[in-house]
């Protein structure tokens, strides 16, 4: 214990390095399985920077016999400076992604095997060298070779989005380990991928002299390369004799079997993770690895590591509340001894075009730019924020410099009829668009009208010399009219005719429901492209600032370090904190999405129903977005968009009842009162609610929220819809590893949903079946929610719909999922 207590002590002198009692245990805790649960901030890479010098330094472990994996090449770069800086005599340890281990090992196996091989992602030695061609002279590249195949077997182009989803969907497979024939059980709206995807692994292992490898070949040729071959398992087994891994929430089963196997014999295995921050289940990674840890190894130890050092009290303590929404985690109880700061704030704008505004306003006067970042969930959301902050003359540093949304099919179709304005004597311009434009011209009649080479307008010759239904021949003579009309035209104006007069927006409807793309995400690029057209006086101005965009993009990606503001997704933000954050466009659709309601990967593998919730991995999306923040944090929607009402976040509102829980109280009396009396003296709420005389609306509707809530029982029923509604039961509970056994103990304990039968009894009884019509929902009604209770409605607008429950909990929920799911009954 002695020379315990000597190393800790020698590092803090030298280094100022004092650990924490959680801490300090998972350094000196060197043999045997051990899972570190690292809330965000909470220092666990200086903790595992720490454990591996105690390892050499005090247990005279061989460096070269350790190996520290992590998710990233940036992390495994951090964590070997680090150790550099903290123990600069010792010799280097081999810090490394999972990739590159795994392709260690897939090397050897395939050279074993007598097989040369190809890397056919991302830029190849190949490529660089001109030398990675296949026989039609195109790269041997995987997106070139899924978008031959996508055509091949569905006879169309592949679009950017489906490219983007069918190599989202193949990566999924195999890091799950799917076997290929059970991958048309795995959840896409790609025609055909099942099929596309095994065509593509054959196409790879017999297509070419080579055999070809993308990325996720290098993990599954190692896996199974360690499963099959004993002498090459024994081999890596002795080259190791620790191993820590570490970023793990975001490990993929493929990769976890891999670690497995290399400490099957020694279990010399330290897993340092946040099952609260798993945010990648589309890349395979999901958080019941770490759940299920136990299992795996039953002798491990797990350690809590729950002080946070990097946020104030304010920030830390709604965190930690919010993601107690969760079941499915541990339990955990994040705290700091900072000094309690600010609270979470909250701004609501009354519409999407004033978001970006807002944002300009509050940091134009900004000195130290770098500590601010501005996060969202979609890319999408970076290119109306850069034009606004590039027109104030702020600068940025673009984490996620995506360039897809000005290559996008949507904005060239757009840009194509802005053409057309100019001239209507192409016929290549009008092919480009004819499916897409009023006048349902067929490709029969297009192909025809590309024969005729007059230089005359192409309406005048589809009019006078290509055989017409008589439904085309108006809207023909009327989009030429159209198109001469908008010559001259402000961008803004001209983009509404598009959409409007000349049927983009319908035609967009209709790919939507014909090839399953995503309306919302289309739409949205058309309300960007707008945003980006406004105040821009000519057609030609519109063209050169989406150019101009286009390159501050890619320079934005080159502003690290810069005194910028750092414009993020969620996801890319992980690992990253700064002074002050901003999460934008925090509205129901886009956070949560519609998605996120439903189940992701209906596979069955080991007996599982292969079914995972994706509300709650949203739910740790928002969380990582918070906890980047250390002294501000601040919450943005806004109240419409192109003139439709939204609803703000289900997320923003919970947030709010933490956050503000006195103040919410009295918003949601106050709002459930209006809405009764305007629905008419609050009846549905009980007989106490009916106006007498002298009496007035509002207070019959307070009334009759005060009778509803408080109803049998001096308000039981109450505090029994509050115990249904508390945060989820952890579906793992222990109080191993924290400090005297404390922590999270008890944390969500009453989150059992007893007494919601009981509740709901109490506030009335059920009739008239299930709410299946829109126009059911009305402001002032008493319904029972299948989960929630019972509750009334506040206010029904656009999708959004709010009910209070109880007499605080106000929630935002979906209008088309409580009508599609049955959710909602209603009240007698």
């Amino acid at each position: 214990m002695k020379g315990n207590n000597d190393f800790l002590s020698r590092k803090k002198r030298e280094l100022g390095v004092e650990l924490n009692e959680v801490q300090r245990k998972a350094v000196l805790q060197t043999e045997g399985p051990l899972l570190l649960l690292a809330a965000p901030g909470s220092g666990k890479t200086t903790t595992m920077i720490m454990r591996i010098g105690y390892m050499i330094e005090e247990k005279g472990a061989d460096p070269s016999r350790i190996k520290a994996v992590t998710f990233s090449r940036a992390s495994a770069r951090d964590m070997r400076d680090r150790f550099a800086r903290f123990f600069p005599a010792l010799p280097p340890v081999d810090f490394s992604t999972i990739h590159s281990l795994a392709f260690e090992i897939a090397r050897e196996r395939l050279w074993r095997d007598g097989t040369s091989y190809q890397i056919i992602e991302g830029r190849t030695e190949e490529e660089e060298n001109g030398e990675a061609l296949g026989e039609e002279g195109l790269p041997l590249h995987k997106r070139i070779i899924l978008r031959n195949l996508f055509k091949r077997v569905n006879g169309e182009n592949i679009t950017d989005d489906q490219l983007e989803e069918l190599t989202t969907f193949i990566s999924y497979a195999k890091n799950r380990m799917i076997p290929e024939a059970d991958w048309d059980s795995v959840k896409t709206d790609v025609t055909n991928a099942g099929d596309i995807a095994r065509e593509y692994e054959t196409f790879k292992r017999t297509g070419h002299a080579k055999r070809l490898i993308d990325f996720d070949d290098m993990l599954t040729i190692a896996e199974e390369a360690l499963e099959r071959d004993a002498a090459m398992l024994a081999k890596y087994q002795r080259r190791y004799d620790y191993v820590l891994t570490d970023e793990s929430q975001d490990t993929s089963m493929v990769q976890h079997a891999i670690v497995e196997k290399l400490v099957r014999g020694h279990r010399n295995l330290c897993v340092v993770a946040d099952d609260d921050q798993s945010i990648y289940s589309w890349r395979g990674a999901e958080p019941s690895y770490l759940l299920n840890f136990k299992e795996s190894y039953p002798k491990a130890a797990i350690l809590f590591m729950e002080q946070n050092y990097r946020s104030d009290g304010g920030i830390v303590e709604a965190a930690n509340q919010f993601i107690k929404r969760n079941k499915n985690r541990y339990p955990k109880n994040m705290f700091t001894k900072n000094g309690t700061g600010d609270k979470p704030k909250f701004k609501r704008v009354s519409d999407y075009r004033k978001q970006a505004k807002y944002l300009v306003k509050r940091l134009q006067r900004e000195e130290k730019l770098s500590e601010t970042a501005v996060l969202f969930r979609n890319n999408a959301s970076s290119i109306v924020l850069m034009n606004e902050f590039d027109r104030a003359g702020i600068p940025f540093y673009m984490k996620d410099a995506d360039n897809r949304f000005f290559s996008h099919w949507v904005v060239e179709d757009v840009l194509n009829f802005m053409r057309m304005t100019f001239t209507d004597r192409r016929a290549d311009l009008l092919e480009r668009i004819h499916l897409k434009l009023n006048g349902y011209i067929s490709k029969h009649q297009m192909a025809v009208l590309k024969e005729i080479d007059n230089n005359e307008s192409v309406f005048d010759n589809l009019l006078r010399f290509v055989k017409l239904h008589d439904y085309q021949t108006k809207p023909i003579a009327d989009a030429k009219e159209t198109f001469q009309g908008m010559r001259g035209m402000p961008p803004k104006q001209a983009i509404a005719v598009i959409r409007g007069r000349l049927g983009y927006e319908k035609a967009l409807e209709k790919m939507c429901e014909r090839l399953g793309f995503r309306k919302e995400y289309l739409i949205g690029i058309l309300n960007t492209l707008e945003e980006i057209a406004d105040g821009l006086e000519s057609m030609e101005d519109f063209a050169a600032r989406l150019k101009y965009l286009e390159t501050l993009l890619r320079t934005a990606k080159g502003r690290r370090g810069q005194n910028a503001v750092t414009f993020s997704t969620f996801h890319s933000a992980k690992g990253l904190e700064f002074d002050r954050v901003y999460m934008v466009d925090l509205i129901d659709g886009i956070i949560p999405s519609s998605e996120d309601a439903k189940y992701v990967g209906p596979h069955k593998k080991d007996g599982g129903t292969g079914e995972q919730p994706l509300m709650e991995e949203a739910v740790r999306l928002f969380y990582v977005g918070m906890t980047r923040a250390r002294h501000h944090l601040e919450l943005i929607s806004y109240s419409k968009r192109d003139g439709e009402e939204t609803a703000e976040s289900s997320f923003m509102e919970a947030m709010r009842d933490i956050v503000e829980p006195e103040k919410r109280a009295a918003e949601a009396k106050a709002v459930v009162a209006k809405r009764l009396a305007a629905a008419g003296s609050g009846r549905q709420a009980g007989d106490g609610g009916a106006r007498g005389p002298g009496g007035s609306g509002n207070a019959a509707g307070e009334e009759g929220v005060r009778r509803w809530a408080g109803s049998a029982g001096g308000g039981s029923s109450a505090r029994r819809l509050k115990a249904s509604l508390a945060p989820g039961v952890p579906t793992v509970t222990t109080t191993e590893g924290r400090p005297g056994g404390s922590g999270a103990q008890g944390s969500g304990a009453q989150g059992s949903g007893r007494g919601r039968d009981s509740a709901s009894a109490s506030s009335g009884s059920r009739g008239g079946g299930v709410l299946r019509d829109r126009t059911q929902l009305k402001a002032g009604l008493s319904v029972h929610h299948r989960v929630f209770g019972p509750g009334i409605i506040a206010k029904v607008a656009g999708d959004g719909i709010e009910i209070l429950f109880g007499e605080t909990n106000m929630k935002s929920l979906s209008v088309a999922m409580c009508l599609d799911k049955g959710l909602l009954e209603p009240i007698d």
